[in-house]
């Protein structure tokens, strides 16, 4: 289907339902009459299946955005996004050491603005070697300072990673376990690792533009109850035409 000017949607239109959408979650519809404004402005959360501990649905990727020299213009910026995010009811903050400086940035400044505490932070193991595997690791703890969801990524030596990941679980180094994949190619390995290694999380594109994962893996998760985080959720952008 083409759009012609009268029907293309503007960025200011975009940005407005954008907005829209994430009043609805934070906002119900109606409020009981007695009801404070705090509590009628709270975010919507969702349990993790395997401990009860409830998430807000709202989080914050970092590629490219938190890969960045920490200059004190975009350390006053990225120190209020992450601000921000705490205030209006958000805590998971995703990252990966293929996302550059992202982990250095995000832990140096949760330390900074004390959030530390506040923050969910996941992030990824992304190589190949069992070793190889638990030095990333460790690399990424020092720069996030503490780590609550570690994930495989892409399922690179997913097996290798996976047995480490429950060791560090069980010793207490990072509190979940989880796989991602962000290619609907990868959803047989991913649903194949799903009931073999039965990770935390499961974290894959899901969209419009990308609805495959309604096919088996949201179903698979909810049978298997693993938490799933979703990637891309307005397609990168695409769902917009500027």
């Amino acid at each position: 289907m083409t759009m012609d000017k009268t029907t293309r949607m503007t960025r200011r239109e975009a940005t407005r339902l954008i907005g829209a959408s994430a009043a609805g979650l934070l906002w119900p519809v109606k409020a009981s009459r007695g009801q404070s404004r705090a509590e009628s402005s709270a975010m919507l959360m969702r349990s993790i299946p395997s401990s009860g501990e409830k998430l807000p649905v709202i989080g914050l990727g970092t590629w490219s955005v938190f890969d960045v020299d920490l200059t004190p213009a975009n350390r006053t910026q990225l120190a209020e996004v992450l601000s921000l995010l705490v205030k209006h009811g958000g805590r998971v903050v995703d990252s990966s050491p293929m996302y550059g400086r992202a982990e250095g940035v995000v832990g140096e400044l949760a330390a900074q603005l004390h959030l530390l505490d506040s923050l969910f932070i996941a992030t990824k193991v992304w190589t190949r070697g069992k070793e190889a595997g638990i030095a990333m690791m460790q690399r990424s703890m020092a720069r996030c300072r503490k780590i609550d969801l570690m994930q495989v990524h892409n399922l690179v030596d997913v097996e290798t990673h996976m047995s480490s990941l429950r060791e560090w679980k069980t010793t207490g180094r990072i509190r979940y376990t989880g796989i991602t994949h962000s290619q609907a190619h990868g959803f047989y390995e991913v649903e194949r690792t799903m009931r073999s290694e039965k990770p935390d999380f499961v974290q894959i594109n899901y969209s419009l533009m990308e609805p495959e994962a309604a096919q088996r893996i949201l179903p698979l998760a909810q049978e298997l109850r693993m938490a799933v985080i979703i990637n891309r959720p307005f397609g990168g952008g695409g769902l917009f035409f500027f």
